[in-house]
């Protein structure tokens, strides 16, 4: 084939949506503009946004409010006009925009690059209840009926691609395991722009409406985040510092249950569920807090780590995923046993209490983010989309 022209970005999120996704899409899509033409097709919140008449790309959005049925359609139609008109396919949605655009790659020969950011089936597995395994663990379980089928459908997507992006070590040779030849998955780490806000920590705290000592947990309120174990140890934290406050940022399907255990552990005034954030909300936060913490069973590749190490808040959270090769044990943040109760509240009592230790979690993870830049993260994926 020859040298790529014109480039299609298919993802299934997109700004004014917030998430880690949505900003890498964006920063990606803005940094190949530079160089190719570059159509943009995307779920979206809204119909059209202001910004869109700003970029150097065509954004088509597809309304998340639409019938379900007419929204996929209009979906998949989108795509496969677009990619007739384009050389390359860059996927960021594993099956919503990963089978239309593969199907459409292979019939108008379009090479396809597909980014992964961990495995669909088990995702959906665990939100519906249908699995108590860990991700490693669904790897090689027997599955049936309908995760069986997305199963299935996933790795014959990843399979049928030219080249398959994976943010981390871990996550590549999770990819090989699904049949994907080594030759083809490429590593490239997220990376993070996040600019700290240049406010005290008191002045953080008024803006925001919280006193205390904030242990502040942001992302997705899904299963496999650790949550409810955050809540319980609570109590244990308090007779540490009576002054913790735990903040939770963001929403998912485990909202309601993460109420109702705040309300019935009586934990009100000690634990705040503030919703979703902007960025520019969440630098507050961050100004505010005394440390971050990710009780998780999974972990792909963590852009909330990064922020919260660019922020200048210590990290304590899990060995799971990608984490191990972010965080180096003792230097630049504490790693925990997913739920392990008494070593999670070990851990954070040991960074309260421990000045030197936590002016180091400081400094290390700041040299640490500094690493993982968007520019090295978006030259390297370029670089693959376009040799």
């Amino acid at each position: 084939m020859s040298e790529a022209k014109r480039i299609l970005v298919v993802t299934g999120i997109f700004p004014p949506d917030i998430g880690g996704p949505a900003s890498y899409t964006k920063a990606l899509a803005k940094k190949l503009s530079e160089s190719f033409k570059t159509t943009l097709v995307t779920y979206s919140s809204v119909r059209k946004h202001p910004s869109d008449q700003e970029a150097q790309y065509k954004i088509w959005r597809i309304w998340g409010k639409m019938p379900w049925w007419w929204r996929h359609w209009s979906y998949t139609w989108r795509i496969f006009r677009e990619a007739r008109r384009h050389d390359v396919i860059y996927i960021g949605s594993t099956l919503n925009g990963g089978l239309p655009s593969i199907l459409a790659g292979r019939l108008f020969k379009k090479k396809t690059f597909i980014k992964i950011v961990g495995d669909y089936s088990w995702q959906v597995a665990v939100e519906k209840g249908k699995t108590i395994l860990l991700i490693d663990d669904w790897q090689t379980a027997k599955k049936s009926g309908w995760t069986k089928l997305l199963w299935r459908l996933q790795s014959w997507v990843v399979r049928k691609a030219d080249g398959v992006i994976a943010p981390s070590r871990y996550l590549a040779k999770m990819v090989e395991g699904w049949g994907v030849s080594p030759e083809k998955v490429s590593v490239v780490y997220n990376g993070s722009d996040f600019k700290p806000l240049q406010i005290s920590k008191e002045e953080a705290r008024q803006k925001i409406g919280i006193a205390g000592s904030l242990v502040l947990y942001w992302g997705r309120l899904a299963p496999w985040k650790g949550l409810r174990m955050l809540i319980k140890i609570m109590p244990k934290l308090l007779e540490i510092n009576q002054f913790f406050r735990l903040v939770i940022i963001g929403s998912g399907p485990e909202e309601k249950t993460v109420r109702i255990m705040v309300k019935n552990m009586r934990l009100d005034k000690k634990v705040y569920l503030v919703g979703s954030k902007s960025h520019e909300e969440l630098a507050v936060y961050l100004a505010a807090a005394e440390m971050f913490v990710l009780n998780t069973a999974y972990e792909g590749f963590s852009h909330d780590i990064l922020e919260a190490m660019l922020a200048g808040v210590p990290v304590v959270t899990t060995p799971a995923g990608g984490n191990k090769e972010v965080i180096h044990q003792g230097e630049n943040g504490f790693m925990v046993k997913y739920n392990d109760e008494f070593n999670m509240v070990e851990a954070i009592k040991t960074v309260w209490n421990t000045p030197e230790l936590r002016e180091r979690f400081i400094a290390n993870g700041r040299k640490t983010a500094e690493h993982f830049s968007v520019e090295k993260m978006l030259k390297e994926t370029v670089e693959l989309l376009t040799k």
